[in-house]
This record gives C-alpha cells, structure tokens and sequence, in this order.
C-alpha cells in the first residue's frame, strides 16, 4: 500500500508546529504493589512536530524536563527524582527524536530513539492522527494520540523492591501515553 499523503488525512497540513504544553498531556502507569496502578504525569515538556507531504516522511523531537513529575503524592514524587529512579540531578531532560513512521493498519507507528537517565533506546509508539483544524485565535492546530509500554530497567532504571511473598513494589513495564496538541508556526 503506498504511504498516505496529505490528501488521505483528511484537514491534513504540511509545516512545523510547536507542541502546546497547555493542551497536551504526557503521562505514565506503572503497576504498584502487583495489585494496583499508579499514574503520573510529566508536566513540563516542549517538542516539534514537522509535518511532511507525505505524512509517513514527517519528524517529532521532544524534550521533558523529568523533575516535572507528579504522581500526585509529594513524597512519591520527591523519591521517584532520586538515584533510586531518573536521577534528575544528574540527568535533568529526556528527549526523543524520531526516526521513522509507517503504517500500521488503520492508524501509524511512530519509531524513534528515548532517552531517560542517559540511556537512549529503540521506541515504537502506536500512533493515531486525531485530525488538523482551525483555533479561535486565527491559527491552525494538529492533535495526535501516541502509546507506548517500555521496559524501566532498560533505561537504567532499575530499583528493585521485592515483596515478602514474591513480586515487586513497582513493575518493570510502563505504559506512556501521549495526548498532543500542536499549533502551527507562523511564516
């Protein structure tokens, strides 16, 4: 199947757009305790977003500031930015830039490089285009939806808290999920 161009989706718009923080949401689930999920977000994070006139040509970079994260739970918080975890001290920001996307039945895969705590790994996201319009300020807007689930101890975070009994206090697995809202740049 050839690769969508800008015709196939529908309102599409080749450009550079900013990620807009205010409408956009970077969050994460990790199982607790084996018997829960806790959720957190990353507050603070910027990006771009090139659109190309083939969608499957465009490109995404993005940068997050990981003392931004709030699970809600000052203490949890406060330990989640330690050694035990992402090290903010020492490693500050995470990035991805990406490096391919396809395909993948009715929506895309978006492929690129993460890198948390200073490890950069392999990263697929499913991707689905939630469509282009305009704003009430005379601008045009993009929204994206993106998950993904990663391996912490891959990034070099890897805490391990047995529990009496067997399991651990926070699962290796984390799923991130990714609400984008983009605006574009003005020439």
């Amino acid at each position: 199947m050839a690769a969508p161009t800008h015709t196939q989706i529908p309102g599409y718009v080749v450009g550079t757009w900013d990620i807009d923080p205010v409408h956009s949401d970077v969050s994460f689930t990790v199982r607790h305790m084996m018997v829960s999920k806790v959720r957190g977000r990353l507050g603070t994070f910027s990006g771009e977003i090139v659109t190309a006139e083939r969608f499957t040509d465009s490109t995404v970079t993005a940068t997050v500031d990981a003392s931004s994260v709030d699970t809600g739970h000052a203490q949890r918080d406060g330990h989640v930015r330690t050694a035990d975890f992402f090290e903010v001290e020492t490693h500050p920001t995470w990035t991805f830039r990406s490096t391919a996307i396809r395909e993948d039945g009715d929506d895309f895969a978006l492929d690129g490089e993460l890198t948390i705590k200073g490890v950069t790994r392999p990263v697929a996201f499913a991707l689905e285009v939630n469509g282009f319009g305009p704003d009430a300020y005379g601008g045009t807007r993009a929204g994206f939806s993106a998950t993904t689930t990663i391996n912490r101890s891959d990034f070099g975070v890897d805490i391990s808290m047995p529990l009496d009994g067997g399991g651990v206090v926070v699962s290796e697995k984390v799923k991130i999920s990714l609400e984008i809202e983009a605006v574009l740049r003005q020439a």
